[in-house]
């Protein structure tokens, strides 16, 4: 069987290393890189910490409106997958390589798989939201990281190809814990473990709002606490358009966007996390780690239901309120899987569903 696998941004980087690795023992896997994310802390460290084999294809697509860059992915997607003729072709996530991915395949009458389909934050306005849901309406594979995703598909009237798995995220979270604490991250930044809060942020929301912006940087500030915060290219650009990036409080540790092993390692000893992504969100939930989400949804309300994540949004106070108040008193019941995501889905992709 070949297998088109269409990655494109850090996670899915991430949710693709252990499926990969899997697949090629059984079958042939092409793997194509679209290039959303193409610097090398958001891109090629993550192919080298997490041993992801080079792809076959990197499309260079680079940034650009969601139009252009999805417009552009398409065009080479579709060349790509009329040439390499797969039986099927995974997607992950929900950024605009998953859309372009899924849309191409769908177009040219190719099966699609997409995993952690399901996911439903029920704001459009997000990007985001928009491509998980036209991703799971072309697939016909649908692999469900928790009940919850499964549910939502089927209120959408999608029930045929849909398998609750686990997450991938799940898998190599557990996979790599110790090799992440081998790492010492903390200690070259001169931190002591549970000293320090961990931040990121990088949603158009956030980042394209100037008040927002403002508002969670003020609210860092006013804290009192070292913060942490991995930079992304895009946080970055809003900073210096914004006038803040010289005006950042001392406390604020600034930092290149870290590869997935020394991300984890300051995670695991952070007090607590601050972050607008979905991913990290539910990384904080595995390893124990107080959320705050710098949002007001969350596609996985399973962290929130069970104590460990609050929506803050992007108001000061509520962010301040969160930091200084919030502490989880939750059992951590809500399933993830059991570390064996990947194996479930080359298996039923093997079988053809």
């Amino acid at each position: 069987m070949k297998v088109a696998s269409v990655v494109g941004a850090r996670p899915q980087f991430i949710k693709a290393a252990p499926v990969s690795a899997l697949l090629r023992r059984q079958h042939h896997e092409v793997l194509i890189h679209t290039g959303q994310h193409y610097d090398d802390g958001m891109s090629a460290a993550f192919f080298r910490s997490l041993r992801i084999p080079d792809p076959e294809y990197n499309l260079g697509i680079g940034s650009g409106t969601h139009g252009e860059q999805t417009g552009q992915m398409l065009v080479e997607l579709e060349r790509v997958i009329e040439a390499e003729k797969p039986d099927v072709v995974l997607v992950y996530g929900d950024t605009n390589s998953t859309l372009a991915g899924a849309l191409g395949a769908a177009k040219l009458h190719y099966p699609v798989a997409h995993v952690e389909a399901g996911l439903r934050s029920y704001n459009r306005a997000m990007p985001e939201e928009l491509n998980r849901i036209i991703a799971d309406h072309l697939s016909t594979l649908l692999f469900c990281p928790t009940q919850t995703a499964v549910d939502q598909l089927a209120a959408e009237g999608i029930r045929s190809g849909v398998h609750l798995v686990g997450d991938v995220m799940y898998d190599v979270a557990l996979a790599t814990a110790q090799e992440a604490r081998q790492r010492k991250t903390r200690k070259r930044l001169g931190l002591g473990a549970k000293e320090y809060l961990l931040c990121t942020v990088h949603r158009p929301a956030n980042t394209d709002d100037p008040r927002n912006l403002r508002s969670i940087v003020e609210a860092l500030r006013e804290s009192g606490r070292t913060v942490v915060f991995p930079v992304h290219p895009r946080t970055k650009k809003a900073l210096e358009q914004a006038g803040m990036i010289d005006d950042l409080p001392e406390t604020l540790v600034l930092t290149e966007p870290l590869d997935y092993l020394d991300f984890q390692a300051l995670l695991m000893d952070a007090a607590k996390v601050l972050t607008d992504s979905g991913g990290v969100q539910k990384e904080a939930y595995f390893f124990g780690v107080p959320c705050i989400t710098l949002r007001d949804e969350t596609e996985w309300m399973e962290t929130v239901e069970d104590g460990w994540n609050v929506l803050a949004g992007a108001e000061k106070a509520d962010i301040l309120h969160a930091i200084r108040e919030f502490e989880p008193r939750g059992t951590k019941s809500k399933s993830f899987g059991d570390g064996h995501a990947a194996e479930l889905i080359v298996d039923i992709l093997t079988r053809g569903g």
